[in-house]
């Protein structure tokens, strides 16, 4: 495993919005990649609220077949008072679902995949990708 997916690109995959996340996803294969529990239960409060929760919550059961959860655990635990502490104290706060998030890829030393460059780069020692531009040659 190397990467763990946000909760964007995951709609960005479950919509087709953006076929170079599709084409990505196929060229690595579901063993390199994971999603964190709490960007499904992002997903899964998403599907709930959505004007077609049936479906959705179809779309996503499919793709938690296909690709690996991995559950908060207490090693991302301690990676998100790091990061959280280091973000306030330099008053550079983000979302407390985005903390986690982050911490939890930190946590498993994987690359976090997200179109949400701007708010996830301000954590320190936080590698990113966005899947949505074209990879560089």
């Amino acid at each position: 495993m190397r990467y763990l997916l946000d909760t964007n690109v995951c709609v960005d995959y479950l919509t087709g919005r953006y076929p170079s996340v599709a084409a990505r996803l196929r060229t690595l294969g579901p063993a390199m990649v994971c999603l964190s529990s709490v960007v499904v239960a992002e997903l899964r409060y998403g599907a709930d609220k959505s004007a077609q929760p049936r479906r959705n919550h179809r779309m996503l059961d499919a793709l938690t077949a296909e690709i690996s959860c991995r559950a908060f655990d207490s090693a991302a635990a301690a990676s998100y008072g790091k990061v959280r502490t280091d973000l306030e104290r330099r008053g550079r706060p983000i979302g407390p679902n985005d903390m986690l998030i982050a911490a939890h890829a930190m946590s498993l030393g994987l690359v976090l995949v997200t179109n949400n460059v701007r708010e996830f780069g301000r954590i320190d020692r936080l590698n990113l990708e966005d899947w949505r531009e074209a990879p560089e040659s």
